[in-house]
């Protein structure tokens, strides 16, 4: 298969599989989302949805969290990771978002990215689900499946997220980002496929005998 035949191939697969896949992160509100994806950072999903629950108890809005404590959020996040650095990012975004943006989440890439514990990816996730503005958030997990899937040579993140960006259209991209990441859940997990068992590597490549090495972003 060419390039763009596993593309087209991957977007129907994809579209059989996951019609309408639910955004994996419980949320209400483009800030609670922001706040989860934050929390998601080497972390589950699935810890982050057992936890935001217990953390909108003490605030699930930038006004009602700025005046928390760093500690009491550092205390119901601590299960998540990371948890003196995401307690704080949490603590001064939302100070930001109410001095900044009138406690509203900003409707800009740059100005979510300026936000601390906001990332390129987490600012991407925020735009595609929470506004449904075209962005293509690639976290390592579709790094690696992009790479077993032969579309992108990259080395990190970046230019994978550019190699999709170029292979699939506009308007699929904040779909394509949630079908990819329940197919690498599902069939082709990290320690499972190596790109020889799911049903998109063994069709993309057929006559592949050893496990694909993916460079790590």
């Amino acid at each position: 298969m060419l390039k763009k035949e596993r593309a087209a191939y991957i977007l129907e697969k994809l579209e059989s599989l996951y019609p309408e896949p639910p955004i994996p992160l419980d949320h209400k509100d483009p800030y609670t989302l922001l706040v989860a994806v934050l929390l998601s950072a080497q972390c589950t999903d699935e810890r982050v949805n057992k936890i935001t629950p217990l953390l909108w108890q003490l605030a699930d809005n930038p006004f009602d969290m700025a005046k928390v404590p760093i500690e009491e959020i550092k205390a119901v996040i601590r299960p998540c990771g990371l948890s003196p650095q995401k307690s704080k990012a949490i603590s001064v975004l939302s100070q930001m978002l109410v001095n900044q943006y009138d406690g509203e989440v900003p409707v800009d890439m740059d100005a979510l990215e300026t936000l601390p514990g906001v990332g390129h990816k987490t600012a991407s996730v925020v735009m595609s689900q929470a506004f449904d503005i075209p962005a293509f958030a690639v976290d390592t997990h579709i790094h690696r499946l992009a790479q077993r899937w032969g579309l992108t040579n990259g080395k990190n993140v970046t230019q994978t997220e550019k190699d999709l960006k170029r292979l699939f259209p506009k308007d699929r991209w904040n779909k394509l980002h949630v079908q990819i990441i329940y197919y690498g859940r599902e069939y082709c997990t990290a320690r499972s496929c190596y790109g020889l068992t799911c049903p998109i590597c063994t069709t993309c490549y057929p006559n592949r005998k050893k496990p694909k090495i993916v460079l790590k972003p």
